[in-house]
């Protein structure tokens, strides 16, 4: 796991030695990526320059060290990440094109070997793993970036000025003497709805990210500067065409994983796991020690509000399992002390509050091994998410009952406040009151009011549900919701809602969040659930296998019980979120006030301050629970005190 930098100038008009200044300053922004070692490479003839941090993983020599070029010398590459598959693809590198002048064991000397001899389309083709690189081809004079097929790694590229740059985070193309720091007015809608900004846009003016399983070349003919991406893998679309009986169903995958995560467990550095006792990491934990010749070191934290502790049912899990637990409970000065980081650990304004966690899991994890597996991707490929359900619940509804009925019984559930619900339901026997909660009454009572499908799945995943009640002025920029190819493609609505959660929120949230936290403080995160031929696999799966007996995830599931006890996995799923409902309203807000004042929202220049203080009254007030939204605009502002970006 590294992070890479670098830029081209076709102009050409820099000397050598300024060029490596430069690419070693971008570097080393990005130097907690790659603490191990550093590189650049240059040629002045050419303009380019490429830079490189390396968090030695695997072949730990300087064998390793990048950048690296090819034996034919046409080929340089700065690479981040992992290639899994990198052994087998050696072997056949060295019996199909006769390579045998290996100089170390690295999965870099292997890519750049692939590069040469069958080109990058072919090589992308054969890689099983997670990547954003770079290749500069001497003799074409041409610069082509790639991303791994899912989105695990981040790549960011744009012009600015006479310089096209490009890097793992913004943050190392922030210190080049080209760099512009102007914001993008585009983005605002799209943060204010998703809680991030998604691909293709970046919350900079003139840069962009490449969306998963992309490249993009440019080369010295490219004088208009257009920039096109092309899709080198499409992720494929739910069938539920595979003709399998349950018990072929479950050995499948069980062979599928087992040889995921077993490929994810080769490293000469210490690892270990993330266990939050849920479906996902229990399944990567217990295909870990059923490989494994010793206890798998394994890490979760806790908070000491039980609404949000899921750390009890990690230790049980561990127990069962026999792995080396360490777990970690959480305070709100904990959470106080991470707020300040946000904005440079994400470089972009970015609002999943599971984002302090995620970074406090991955700091503890980080004190005892180098590398960490994570359960991440198993909710959006086999149906985990609890709005998956509540479509499910709510499809017979939309089917008999007219808008005008449903816009009724949504005006019923919020003539109640959610404290007064609350309320209420502790008061419901059996298990309904720990399912239900005022906010989630309310918010189904805002997907009632929807017209349809596509509807309903936007206001589910939306922090403002109208984000031009906040960033008036600016219009929404279509996303793939939008898209209605997609809606044609699949075979019902449920598998719809899951396709757009893989092909947007798991890059865009979940897969930034993971990637940020953990390289925050040098730790590498491999995902097993997003093995492509998984990631296939659950795409033929028929629905019936994902949901059954009122549960997702069942296929999932029935791999796990093989090795835990359902007893300790069969319970309302929780999530890993942070209380900052509670928080908002304690230890943070003093800090939020700060943040959220009229005059300092005004010259802000950039939302609507009338619109957000009235819902940061309504919030301390115990009414609602705007938490969602009001973190968004927290997010945001925290990061322009951080950046000062100049407005368009």
């Amino acid at each position: 796991m590294c992070g890479i930098a670098g830029f081209w100038r076709p102009s050409a008009d820099l000397a050598g030695e300024t060029l490596a200044e430069l690419g070693q300053k971008m570097a080393e922004a990005v130097r907690h990526r790659g603490p191990d070692d550093s590189g650049t490479w240059v040629d002045a003839q050419a303009g380019i320059c490429l830079a490189h941090r390396r968090l030695s993983i695997v072949d730990l020599s300087p064998h390793g060290h990048q950048p690296m070029v090819s034996d034919c010398g046409r080929y340089v590459v700065v690479y981040n990440g992992e290639i899994y598959n990198y052994t087998a693809l050696r072997t056949e590198l060295e019996e199909i094109a006769g390579h045998r002048s290996w100089r170390g064991h690295s999965d870099t000397e292997v890519l750049v070997a692939a590069v040469s001899h069958w080109g990058i389309d072919k090589t992308l083709d054969k890689l099983n793993g997670m990547f954003g690189f770079a290749v500069w081809d001497r003799v074409a004079r041409s610069l082509t970036l790639a991303r791994d097929r899912l989105g695990e790694k981040p790549l960011y590229y744009g012009w600015q000025g006479p310089s096209f740059l490009f890097g793992s985070e913004l943050k190392a193309l922030a210190v080049h003497t080209d760099w512009r720091n102007r914001l993008n007015a585009e983005a605002l809608p799209l943060l204010m709805r998703f809680g991030q900004v998604p691909a293709a846009w970046s919350i900079f003016d003139g840069i962009a990210k490449l969306g998963a399983g992309q490249t993009v070349t440019i080369d010295a003919t490219d004088a208009h500067r257009s920039l096109r991406p092309t899709a080198y893998w499409h992720a494929p679309v739910p069938s539920g065409s595979a003709d399998m009986s349950d018990g072929e169903a479950i050995d499948r995958l069980d062979g599928l994983l087992r040889d995921a995560v077993g490929l994810r467990m080769h490293a000469d550095v210490p690892l270990g796991a993330f266990l939050s006792g849920g479906v996902d990491s229990s399944t990567v934990v217990a295909l870990m020690q059923a490989q494994a010749t010793r206890p798998v070191k394994t890490f979760s934290i806790g908070f000491q509000e039980q609404s949000h502790n899921e750390a009890v049912y990690a230790g049980e899990v561990a127990r069962h399992l026999g792995t080396d637990h360490t777990q970690l409970y959480v305070t709100a000065q904990d959470a106080l002390d991470v707020v300040p980081k946000l904005p440079i650990i994400h470089d972009e304004p970015f609002a999943d509050s599971s984002q302090i966690p995620t970074y406090l899991v991955a700091a503890l994890t980080r004190e005892h091994v180098t590398v960490a597996l994570s359960g991440d991707g198993g909710d959006e490929l086999f149906g985990g998410y609890n709005r998956h359900f509540q479509l499910r619940k709510i499809a017979p509804v939309f089917a008999l009952a007219p808008g005008f009925v449903r816009c009724g019984m949504a005006g019923v559930l919020r003539a109640l406040s959610p404290a007064a619900w609350d309320r209420l339901l502790k008061r419901v026997p059996g298990r309904l009151h720990v399912l239900l909660s005022g906010d989630r009454v309310h918010k189904m009572a805002d997907v009632l009011s929807q017209r349809g499908v596509a509807d309903i799945y936007k206001r589910l995943v939306s922090q403002w549900a109208d984000p031009s009640a906040v960033v008036p002025g600016v219009a929404e920029a279509g996303t793939a919701l939008d898209r209605q190819d997609y809606r044609r493609q699949l075979p019902d609505d449920v598998s719809w809602m899951m396709f757009i959660d893989l092909l947007t929120y798991l890059p865009n949230d979940i897969l930034t969040k993971v990637d940020r936290a953990t390289m925050a403080v040098s730790l590498e995160s491999r995902i097993p659930l997003l093995d492509h031929r998984v990631v296939a696999f659950a795409a033929q799966v028929s629905p019936r296998q994902k949901f059954r007996d009122g549960q997702g995830k069942w296929l999932l599931r029935q791999v796990l019980y093989r090795y835990v006890d359902r007893s300790l996995i069969d319970r309302p799923k929780m999530g890993f979120a942070a209380p900052i409902e509670t928080w908002l309203r304690g230890p943070l807000r003093d800090w939020a006030e700060t943040l959220l004042d009229r005059r300092k929202l005004d010259e802000g220049g950039c939302l609507d301050a009338a619109a957000v203080r009235q819902m940061w009254a309504e919030h301390l007030s115990g009414r609602r629970n705007f938490h969602a939204p009001l973190w968004v605009v927290l997010m945001f502002q925290s990061w322009m005190d951080c950046y000062r970006p100049s407005l368009p």
